[in-house]
């Protein structure tokens, strides 16, 4: 099995599996693959790293990775403290909430909440500027 990195000549970009490398080269000819996002029959392998394994190093690798994800999941911790601390809980109201201090320019609420992703696309065509973060679990 292979994994590739594919892209439609949209822009958009997913992956996909394959049984081996003529396998993509033989549905693409066929023009059986489409793009997730659009239909789109017009696909590409996109640009990706390829996997490398070295047995010696793998223990190291694994710690290193290890204590850069324990590192990131603590900044990740620590910056949903301090929405919590700092910032208004409005829950799924968010979208009509964002609104609200959008356009009354007076407002200096500091808010956040959960949307869906067509209200999302809906706020970003009106312009407002959206910051997504991960919301990491304090237990996990």
């Amino acid at each position: 099995m292979i994994k590739y990195n594919l892209k439609c000549h949209n822009e958009h970009e997913f992956e996909s599996w394959f049984s081996n490398s003529d396998e993509f080269d033989k549905l693409n000819d066929k023009k059986l693959l489409e793009c997730i996002y659009c239909s789109s029959k017009k696909i590409d392998k996109s640009i990706m790293a390829p996997m490398i394994s070295n047995l010696k190093n793998k223990n190291n690798q694994i710690e290193l990775i290890n204590k850069d994800f324990n590192n990131k999941k603590s900044k990740l911790l620590q910056l949903r403290k301090y929405i919590e601390k700092n910032f208004d809980y409005v829950g799924k109201d968010f979208s009509r909430k964002v609104r609200e201090v959008y356009y009354d320019k007076n407002a200096k609420k500091a808010i956040y909440g959960t949307i869906t992703s067509e209200e999302r696309e809906e706020l970003v065509d009106e312009g407002i500027d959206l910051l997504s973060i991960p919301w990491i679990n304090k237990d996990n």
